[in-house]
């Protein structure tokens, strides 16, 4: 509320219209609009998202909730890089545009949305079906990125999808003191081996090509292990949880066969099921001949940043504005940092936040003057 609050400030400072979309109980989208000259066009939409993850605050150096800067001008906050850094960025270079008195031809959207640290299913998922987002007429969309500790900045044209997989073995049961036979552990402890030999293999595929990021590659950790209930009696059930990250140029219905026969090979019994299953990736085009790619890379061109092009290794709203036909790239136009997401002490330095303000300047003109395209129509 407090987040919300704060958007509908700042839209009254700078005279754009303001919109709150409640799209879950107590999930509210805030979109903030500057209007365009040309209605007919669509318009260019930009996305970040309020929520943050938990923070352990005994290990941070300073408060996490106070936007500490130091001496060398650090900025230690919880959503630093994550991303109320790109958030902030809009909205000064559109205090700047503005103050300039400049007028673009497209509509420019800022949204501000809910959940997406937990997946967007009552934030983005539910806006992007909504009629309210339909009317916003989206033709392109910018989202987070990642810091680059290099010189360079990272774009990122596609994501992995994530598949958050329980497997779940049944066995016979009884006292721990005895060899039985057709246990669930023993029947887990396959499906487990199955996987993490794959995992190897797709880590080894990673490390042997230096042309390979890792969002080209599929990942899986297993992230739980549950069942039994003392030290002496052998559990009936036992269970394992994954977290693969599938490529997008994985044939998803081959690898979920694959995965239905790593556990019919355990044994019978052993079953599996999604937490999370996403199944419609989808590229935004980096072809030279693409307006939207065009007018984004020549102002990066024109600006001298060297840009890095990427598969983005986890997941961000983009993945539910491209299923619905918007193009988005993702971007947080931070260089020279390292990737503290989610870290202990997450900061960034103020220097590279204030370019980043330059350069969306740069940016939103070049992308809102994008000329009349057919898909307009």
């Amino acid at each position: 509320g407090a987040a919300v609050a704060f958007l509908e400030e700042r839209a009254r400072q700078l005279g754009l219209g303001c919109q709150k979309v409640e799209v879950a109980p107590g999930r509210v989208v805030t979109v903030l609009t500057w209007p365009g000259t040309d209605p007919k066009l669509s318009s260019l939409l930009l996305n970040s998202h309020t929520d943050v993850v938990p923070v352990s605050k005994e290990y941070w150096s300073h408060d996490p909730f106070e936007a500490f800067k130091d001496a060398d001008g650090y900025i230690y906050a919880r959503g630093a890089q994550d991303m109320k850094c790109v958030g902030i960025q809009y909205l000064e270079a559109v205090r700047r545009l503005k103050a300039e008195g400049h007028h673009f031809p497209r509509t420019i959207h800022l949204t501000f949305v809910p959940d997406e640290e937990i997946g967007g299913h009552k934030g983005m998922e539910l806006f992007v079906q909504r009629p309210e987002f339909k009317a916003l007429r989206a033709g392109f969309a910018l989202d987070e990125g990642l810091a680059n500790p290099t010189d360079a900045f990272t774009v990122f044209y596609s994501e992995r999808s994530p598949w958050w997989v329980r497997v779940t073995s049944t066995g016979k049961p009884g006292h721990g003191s005895r060899f039985i036979e057709d246990t669930a552990a023993e029947k887990l402890h396959k499906v487990v081996g199955s996987v993490l030999a794959f995992r190897e293999k797709e880590r080894q595929r990673l490390q042997a090509n230096p042309h390979l990021k890792l969002g080209a590659v599929t990942s899986v950790n297993l992230t739980k292990l549950e069942g039994g209930m003392a030290y002496n009696v052998v559990p009936a059930t036992m269970s394992a949880s994954f977290d693969f990250r599938v490529a997008p140029d994985v044939d998803l219905k081959a690898f979920e066969e694959q995965l239905r026969g790593w556990c019919q090979a355990a044994g019978q019994g052993v079953t599996f099921e999604f937490v999370q299953k996403w199944t419609e990736p989808r590229v935004t085009s980096t072809d030279d001949s693409d307006p939207w790619w065009a007018a984004f890379s020549g102002v990066c061109k024109d600006m001298s940043l060297t840009l890095e092009q990427e598969i983005f290794p986890a997941a961000t709203d983009s993945r539910y504005l491209r299923a619905v036909g918007v193009p988005a790239l993702g971007f947080s136009p931070m260089n020279r940092t390292p990737v503290l997401l989610h870290d202990h002490d997450e900061r960034l330095h103020e220097a590279v936040f204030l370019r980043g303000i330059d350069i969306y300047t740069r940016l939103l003109p070049a992308l809102a003057s994008v000329p009349a395209l057919p898909s307009d129509s």
